[in-house]
């Protein structure tokens, strides 16, 4: 139980196929508005490329995958390994973490920002008429926030690691499994926020997930269905995830492709959350959100570029 509140409490609060070769793109930050800051990397030798726009996962994630305590610069390593075939990127900081840094959290910040935030830096792409077409990647929560965007922005959809389940059911589907006792509050609880009403009567022990400070976010948040928006996405999807991704297991990749018949589904073996393929166990899988040093998947990179260039 305690894992599980620690990870909601987070979530509030390149490979270029060889570490040693040689960089085919040019590198940008750019300030798009004053929530959204990131990084463009452009190849050198193409005319109007394709932009995959790279959303991060939960938590205060910067550009680069990375949060306070959590190195391991998995969306650098993705940008500059599409870059390096000929795939132009940006990927940007979360608008919380420029509030972290400043000192200056909105404590009204809601589940809607990220969604306004990726139109916003879909809708600056698109009057720059620079790009061939633009396509959105979105990692674990980035998945969900890009799927409530691409149906009327993108031209083509990726998940990496996204959940099938609304956070509401993910949250109910773990307690069931580290206390079964707390299923019937926890359900009672949410049911309470999907109507739109602020609870007070909660059992100590779902504190990190019900205190009064992130009702209003865990209340925009559980409105999206990733099954019922992939559904209803008509831009050609691809859907991966990884063998050993602790977070997000195959199965929920599975519900994915399952309301998305159409979508092309992949399962990277040995695969984890974060991208790196792990040889070992879960030591090894744990230790490895924070170790930079390593590369991430290079049938990733090569399932990703037959995708967009296909």
């Amino acid at each position: 139980m305690k894992s599980l509140l620690n990870y909601i409490l987070l979530l509030f609060t390149v490979l270029s196929f060889g570490q040693d070769a040689t960089l085919n793109f040019t590198t940008q930050d750019l300030s798009i508005n004053k929530h959204i800051d990131g990084t463009l990397l452009l190849p050198n030798e193409i005319n109007n490329p394709t932009l995959a726009i790279i959303i991060a996962d939960a938590g205060p994630t910067d550009r680069n995958g990375n949060q306070n305590f959590q190195k391991n610069n998995v969306l650098k390593k993705l940008a500059e390994g599409l870059a390096n075939q000929n795939i132009a990127t940006f990927r940007y900081d979360k608008r919380i973490v420029k509030q972290i840094r400043k000192g200056l959290v909105d404590p009204n910040i809601s589940f809607d920002d990220f969604i306004k935030d990726a139109k916003t830096v879909i809708d600056y792409f698109k009057t720059q008429n620079s790009y061939s077409k633009i396509v959105i990647i979105g990692h674990g929560q980035g998945s969900l926030v890009g799927l409530a965007v691409s149906k009327h922005k993108a031209d083509q959809f990726i998940s990496l690691a996204g959940s099938g389940k609304s956070i509401d059911n993910v949250i109910i589907d773990q307690i069931t499994q580290m206390d079964p006792a707390l299923v019937k509050e926890t359900k009672r609880a949410f049911e309470s926020l999907k109507a739109g009403k602020i609870i007070k009567d909660y059992p100590q022990a779902l504190s990190g997930i019900f205190s009064l400070d992130v009702q209003a976010f865990m209340m925009s948040w559980m409105q999206y269905d990733p099954q019922e928006l992939i559904k209803n996405l008509e831009v050609p999807t691809l859907i991966i995830s990884g063998s050993k991704d602790l977070q997000v297991p195959v199965s929920e990749a599975e519900l994915l492709k399952s309301a998305s018949p159409e979508a092309t589904f992949k399962i990277i073996e040995d695969m984890n959350h974060v991208l790196f393929i792990i040889e070992g166990k879960e030591l090894e899988n744990s230790k490895s959100y924070n170790e930079s040093f390593r590369s991430i998947s290079s049938e990733l990179i090569t399932e990703v570029v037959t995708f967009l260039k296909g």
